[in-house]
């Protein structure tokens, strides 16, 4: 047993000599206070037309990036077709078909990158 002591005397006998009365850990509910309570506002969504502008304009330019590959791919063909004749002069008709063919497939590429970048800007 524990010996309590408050203000009007001693209770009890035991291993500590005294322990004193401890207060209630919970307040009543007059004496809180409330707590401060953030609401979270959110401005409406603005359809401005110059981010509309802006997105298009981002667009067409991720669009024409394929127009360098459309460069290079010319480069390599007619880079090839000049490595060809070194090689092999006697194949010059043929070398220059099967170059026609690469040069016309790589600026298709090259043109379709181009179209899709027009419509993004004019057509949407």
């Amino acid at each position: 047993k524990a010996v309590v002591s408050t203000q009007s005397g001693h209770y009890g006998r035991g291993l500590c000599s005294r322990i004193a009365v401890a207060r209630p850990l919970i307040q009543p509910l007059a004496t809180v206070q409330p707590l401060m309570v953030r609401s979270l506002h959110s401005s409406p969504v603005c359809h401005d037309e110059s981010f509309e502008q802006a997105a298009k304009f981002i667009g067409a330019g991720c669009a024409t990036v394929g127009v360098a590959g459309s460069g290079a791919g010319i480069g390599t063909v007619f880079g090839s077709l000049v490595e060809g004749y070194a090689r092999n002069p006697s194949l010059k008709t043929q070398l220059f078909s099967y170059c026609v063919l690469g040069f016309a497939l790589s600026e298709a590429m090259g043109l379709f990158c181009l179209m899709i970048a027009f419509m993004i800007l004019f057509a949407l």
